[in-house]
């Protein structure tokens, strides 16, 4: 743990509509060891390099409406600027009308799903690149590993372990080895340093039209569409952008909401009606506890890339 000596920087969110900050903030989360993200029993703790440095902030919950933030290092007034768009404040959902039973009923009971943005694209992108066609217990152990070797100690007074994730030049100077090291093949490897090579002009699709930055995202090799929807999710607060290509997404839409799977070419079809709402629907389904997952059926294979 570091010092505590920074300068704290204080903000508090009321929004118009409930929030929920934990619900909004969940899906930032790689696994239960993520050293950029803990959860404690009043707060939730993250930490960042924001544009003018690195940040590390503590949310809590104040009412329905309203959330703190405290913030420290170089990064923390800018991270206090943006604090409305990553609770979801700007989360605009009035033209959602879904007319499945089950989304309707989703929606009344959870009013406070918000989707917020971080603007930050590198930093959803390289976990994305790291989950792409592996198991996710596999991905969040190679995030684990590469955050505590190469990101920097967090600012202020973090709890315990917890770090900031690598910048764009630390990423395009990882050793080949390392990433196998971290049971990382050498094409999810290769992708993160081509992006991490073009950082600058990723991180300016935060204002681009949709349409365009996923062209942007997706003019990187390596970077396909369900990469480009899981950014687009969590960095630009995206609430169409559905994850084609997920492994288990489709078939737990499809036995959810029809009783039988889908593949993605039906989910998609299936799905249609609620643009530009699909992820939110997606994401109603998670936590309202209705998302149906089959328990049978092929596995993700861990497959270790590493030696020791």
């Amino acid at each position: 743990m570091m010092t505590a000596s920074l300068e704290v920087v204080e903000t508090t969110v009321t929004a118009r509509r409930p929030l929920d900050v934990a619900m909004s903030l969940q899906p930032l989360q790689r696994g239960k060891g993520d050293p950029c993200h803990r959860r404690t029993a009043d707060a939730i703790w993250r930490t960042s390099v924001q544009k003018s440095g690195p940040v590390t902030y503590r949310l809590t919950q104040i009412d329905r409406h309203s959330v703190r933030c405290q913030a420290w290092g170089a990064g923390a007034h800018e991270l206090a600027a943006g604090l409305g768009r990553l609770v979801g404040e700007h989360d605009e959902c009035a033209d959602f009308a879904p007319d499945h039973p089950i989304l309707v009923e989703a929606h009344r009971r959870f009013p406070h799903l918000r989707l917020g943005r971080t603007d930050r694209v590198l930093e959803a992108l390289v976990p994305a690149i790291l989950e792409q066609r592996v198991h996710g217990i596999a991905a969040f152990a190679s995030w684990r590993h590469l955050v505590w070797k190469f990101g920097a100690p967090a600012p202020g007074p973090a709890p315990d372990g917890m770090r900031l994730p690598p910048t764009a030049d630390v990423w395009r100077r990882v050793p080949s080895w390392e990433f196998h090291r971290a049971n990382v093949d050498p094409g999810r490897s290769r992708t993160i340093v081509r992006c991490a090579q073009v950082a600058d002009r990723l991180e300016k699709i935060v204002d681009l039209p949709r349409e365009e930055a996923n062209r942007r995202l997706m003019s990187i090799p390596g970077v396909g569409i369900w990469t480009a929807a899981e950014v687009s999710q969590r960095a630009l607060g995206d609430p169409d952008a559905l994850s084609v290509g997920d492994y288990h997404l489709a078939a737990m839409v499809g036995w959810s909401l029809l009783g039988k799977p889908l593949d993605d070419a039906g989910m998609v079809e299936y799905l249609a009606p609620l643009q530009p709402h699909r992820q939110r629907a997606v994401r109603l389904l998670e936590v309202s506890g209705q998302a149906v997952k089959p328990k049978f059926g092929p596995r993700t294979t861990l497959v270790d890339h590493s030696w020791h």
